[in-house]
């Protein structure tokens, strides 16, 4: 599973969108720090990108009439299997970070067009 770019949020199909909340769950929990290629850049940056990534996610979610479990509203929050962020481990170093996107440096051009051609891959057309 990927992060898609931001740019393509507002635009995912209901099962990539929910997909998302899935693969941003499991990297706030038990996922931290497993490696895996496509997600790997997520772990060189403070897990509170990751919350604001996916506090995206979620508004986009209920924007669209999907419920989210308010749990994962509080960014200490790792699932109720993890022990929860302390504030250091939360913000590891990057108190100053925007909520505003692209929440990853990776999530340039060329990531856009990288997940637009994985889409297309799946049947899904979508123009930006």
């Amino acid at each position: 599973m990927r992060l898609w770019h931001e740019k393509l949020i507002t635009k995912l199909p209901r099962q990539q969108l929910l997909g998302q909340h899935r693969e941003c769950c499991a990297l706030r929990g038990n996922g931290w720090g497993k490696s895996h290629a496509i997600v790997n850049y997520v772990f060189h940056y403070s897990p509170y990108r990751l919350f604001l990534y996916h506090q995206f996610i979620m508004e986009e979610m209920k924007g669209r009439g999907y419920r989210v479990d308010p749990l994962w509203e509080n960014a200490f929050y790792r699932g109720k299997q993890c022990k929860q962020h302390t504030k250091e481990s939360l913000y590891a170093g990057e108190e100053n970070i925007s909520n505003e996107w692209p929440f990853y440096p990776e999530h340039d051009d060329t990531y856009l067009q990288e997940c637009v051609v994985n889409l297309k891959e799946k049947g899904i057309d979508i123009l930006v």
